[in-house]
């Protein structure tokens, strides 16, 4: 029997994660300036939106 094409995946490491790990999270604050590791301390940061973007369908 084989599998639908819904289950099938195609490289799970390069799969989108909503969830980012800290040192992703301030790489990417710091990329928007919104983090200066001199100014701020690492604590309380504030969230980043990791959104996909998808192409919409008819």
């Amino acid at each position: 029997m084989s599998l639908d094409r819904s289950l099938k995946t195609s490289g799970n490491l390069v799969s989108h994660r909503n969830v980012l790990t800290r040192a992703e999270r301030i790489a990417k604050l710091q990329k928007l300036g919104k983090f200066d590791p001199q100014k701020q301390p690492a604590l309380h940061l504030p969230k980043t939106a990791n959104r996909k973007v998808s192409v919409g369908r008819k």
